[in-house]
């Protein structure tokens, strides 16, 4: 069982106040999905702790500047007279971003924003939200908003790790598969990955306990 302060020493700068209402479900949901050995438990917090920025942030941060937009999502802000359009307007981002694909509608829809990324490791997509829905009998899609309630952050993450069967690369202890199912590409893998080394000697220390 992960206390607090061992949590707080390999995120120093973690958010207490959040912390202590995510740390009493990572001790019990986990398990629930099969992240029950110490390697798969250590890649699967390193990863939320590097998607969350350290248990602050359940949902995602859409407050580009034209600049950031252009560099991140290149492919939606050809011209930096589109990107200047969008600076600075978290709503209108994620319309255009997320507008078309995983499940959302158009743009003018509005989908974007609605199913925009929520929770520990971000449930993006109305497909998402409506696969999460129907597995946990919550009404993600109507409201959204309650994937941001502390165990249904965590049991989020939880399930899309299961569903995408990331257990098979952390059994190979492949950071960059496992990375690559969460993120979609390699973004972060350094400070992953020291949160991995982290975690793996917090836990060989809690199995040599338990002997």
């Amino acid at each position: 069982m992960i206390t607090t302060n061992q949590m707080q020493s390999i995120i120093p700068d973690m958010n207490w106040e959040k912390a202590q209402f995510y740390l009493p479900h990572v001790n019990t949901v986990l398990p629930n999905f099969g992240i029950d050995t110490p390697l798969r438990k250590a890649h699967f917090l390193s990863q939320l702790a590097h998607e969350s920025g350290g248990l602050k942030y359940n949902q995602e941060n859409l407050n580009y500047s034209a600049k950031a937009l252009r560099s991140v999502f290149g492919k939606y802000f050809k011209t930096k007279e589109i990107a200047e359009a969008y600076a600075r307007k978290p709503e209108k981002i994620a319309n255009r971003v997320y507008g078309n694909r995983m499940g959302n509608g158009d743009e003018a829809s509005g989908d974007g924003w609605k199913y925009r990324g929520r929770g520990l490791i971000q449930l993006t997509g109305k497909n998402n939200y409506q696969k999460f829905a129907h597995d946990h009998g919550v009404d993600c899609v109507n409201n959204p908003d309650l994937i941001l309630d502390p165990e249904l952050a965590l049991t989020s993450a939880c399930w899309f790790w299961k569903k995408n069967n990331i257990n098979r690369y952390a059994d190979d202890d492949d950071i960059h598969m496992v990375t690559k199912r969460i993120n979609g590409g390699t973004n972060g893998l350094l400070h992953r990955q020291h949160y991995l080394d982290s975690f793996k000697r917090l836990y060989e220390v809690l199995e040599a306990d338990k002997s």
